[in-house]
């Protein structure tokens, strides 16, 4: 919105010439998304805590310590996450952006499907939520519409192509495939990050790590000579993603103020879906679908974990870990949450560098 009311203005006050620039504007969107989270915050949690006298509800077949460490601790802090990011995207981006319409329309979309599964949690005061089926339902008919949009405002011959990590010039046209590829690709990020959301900032560091590199990857990607000198795929206008996930960042940041252990309150359904959905977007706007596997490999090694457990007990009657996600497994061993979250971290950061390293080796 500052974009598109002050830039025009550049001929006459050379002040709004900043806004030209999208590393400045990114700034302003940490920085408002941060603070917006700061002041915000401490209400919208006494609100929650308000009308969840008993907090979210906890998983009786869960590690035991939860019953005692998790209880009474409200959900739905995704809200702050997504009104803070909604709003410093809002407020940086060139909102004639298509890309960035469609990144939005999948983090509300989502949002707005966890914040109902949330709220049947809470107000039926058991963990089943929206049924499995109508969630899937909604999160693919959200995703259909945001690829469709997606593959419309990309040119040839990147509209329906798949690049792959490593490979300078090779692109695979998966022509009308294209659209269910991108479906499975932001639902199962959403689903990803929603697994990964079980212990107090486990989800929300890694979201800020994955958001950051990816932010990096949207500025290189939308520079035509940064592009070509790292001869990776050009796409024109993906740059304006990067402000989105500068704000997404810095919404992270303040919400990782009150989610840090002990939290103060769960992102909830409300939040992780909605992450995970808007880093699965914004791979496929850059074409970094298979490198989102890879700086996003610990959600990828989370919902592993439970596909092996499932299937490993349906086939044999035997389960492979102790407990799933894989974070409760290292919980059932013994580790204690600190330990786990911060190791996680750190096997997030790797997987990052390792991620980012393929724009370079090619």
């Amino acid at each position: 919105m500052l974009y598109n009311l002050l830039y025009p203005l550049a001929d006459q006050f050379p002040i709004f010439n900043l806004f030209r620039y999208i590393t400045f504007r990114t700034g302003g969107a940490i920085i408002t998304s941060l603070i917006l989270a700061f002041v915000l915050g401490p209400s919208l949690i006494n609100w929650l805590r308000s009308k969840q006298s008993e907090g979210q509800p906890i998983r009786d077949d869960g590690p035991e310590s939860h019953l005692l460490t998790k209880k009474g601790t409200p959900t739905m802090g995704g809200l702050l996450l997504l009104l803070c990011t909604s709003i410093g995207t809002l407020l940086w981006a060139d909102l004639s952006n298509a890309y960035v319409w469609a990144v939005l329309l999948v983090t509300i979309g989502y949002g707005f499907l966890g914040f109902l599964d949330d709220f049947l949690k809470v107000s039926k005061r058991n963990t089943k939520g929206l049924p499995g089926k109508l969630k899937l339902l909604g999160q693919f008919s959200i995703a259909a519409a945001a690829a469709w949009w997606i593959s419309t405002n990309t040119a040839d011959p990147l509209a329906t192509a798949l690049a792959f990590p490593f490979f300078k010039n090779f692109l695979l046209d998966l022509g009308w495939f294209f659209v269910p590829f991108a479906m499975f690709v932001m639902v199962g990020a959403s689903n990803a990050v929603n697994l990964t959301d079980g212990l107090d900032g486990l989800a929300i560091v890694p979201v800020m790590i994955a958001a950051a590199s990816f932010a990096l990857i949207t500025y290189l990607i939308g520079n035509i000579q940064f592009a070509e000198y790292l001869q990776v795929h050009y796409v024109a206008g993906s740059g304006e993603l990067t402000i989105f996930l500068g704000a997404l960042v810095g919404a992270g940041l303040g919400f990782l103020w009150y989610n840090a252990p002990p939290a103060m309150v769960f992102m909830g359904d409300t939040g992780s879906l909605a992450l995970g959905g808007a880093l699965g977007a914004v791979s496929v706007v850059t074409k970094h679908e298979l490198v989102l596997a890879i700086i996003g490999g610990l959600f990828v090694l989370e919902t592993l974990s439970v596909i092996i457990q499932v299937g490993s007990f349906k086939m044999t009657g035997k389960r492979v870990f102790r407990m799933a996600p894989l974070h409760h497994h290292f919980e059932k061993k013994g580790w204690q949450e600190p330990t786990i979250v911060i190791r996680f971290w750190i096997i997030a950061v790797i997987l990052a560098l390792v991620g980012l390293a393929t724009l370079k080796l090619r």
